[in-house]
């Protein structure tokens, strides 16, 4: 295989015109995924959430959502696209939907996670997400326990930094590399075989965002989907 030269990933807001690549991978990511409809009622009727993706050039490789509840950024759902999985993108995601959270005015983030899925605990817990409650019964296909984690507050100090040398990290990973059938080539290492399992869906209908109580209805604080 011969490899073409490095692409740069860009995020962008979601838009509806999204959908189409957004619902590819939702059935690639996850056992029970949202029926079309629910992400363009996202988009257009609720005002708490925020989507993002990101592209190369003009293919959607992953995405993220949001609730801004208050003053809490309550983090439903993200996943990468099976086959650019490995790549960074699940982290810049989480890093924009920070980014993000700060900007409305959020006070600190919170997302529910399995506790069986622990390469997405590790990178919540890198990002500072710490352990405080547990949902019994949280996630409807098999009933398992959600831990809900929840982070400092954004605007702290010990935050900031902690962002700041991660954003440094994640902007000095080599841009992806794609091979000849137009797909990035794998990363080696036990870190990027975490990362492709917090991004890549594990059993349950959880990816990088985790796992879901419905469909989106109408908004509700307790009603996140995925977050781990």
């Amino acid at each position: 295989m011969v490899a073409r030269p490095p692409v740069a990933i860009v995020v962008d807001r979601m838009s509806v015109d999204d959908l189409g690549a957004v619902q590819e991978i939702e059935r690639e990511s996850f056992t029970t995924p949202w029926p079309p409809n629910a992400y363009r009622s996202e988009l257009e009727n609720n005002r708490l959430a925020h989507y993002i993706v990101a592209r190369y050039e003009d293919r959607l490789v992953g995405f993220a959502g949001m609730w801004m509840m208050v003053d809490e950024a309550h983090i439903t759902t993200f996943a990468v696209r099976k086959a650019w999985r490995r790549q960074g993108i699940g982290e810049r995601l989480l890093l924009a939907l920070l980014d993000l959270a700060k900007a409305r005015g959020a006070r600190e983030a919170t997302l529910e996670v399995r506790p069986s899925n622990h390469p997405a605990r590790r990178l919540y817990e890198k990002y500072g997400f710490a352990l405080v409650g547990v949902r019994a019964r949280y996630y409807t296909d098999d009933n398992e326990d959600a831990l809900v984690m929840t982070t400092q507050a954004l605007d702290g100090r010990q935050m900031r930094d902690r962002i700041a040398a991660l954003r440094a990290a994640v902007a000095r990973r080599p841009d992806v590399e794609l091979g000849d059938d137009g797909l990035p080539i794998r990363r080696a290492g036990t870190e990027a075989q975490a990362q492709g399992a917090v991004e890549g869906g594990a059993s349950g209908g959880e990816s990088a965002g985790g796992g879901r109580a419905v469909a989106p209805d109408v908004p509700r604080p307790n009603d996140s989907r995925r977050s781990s």
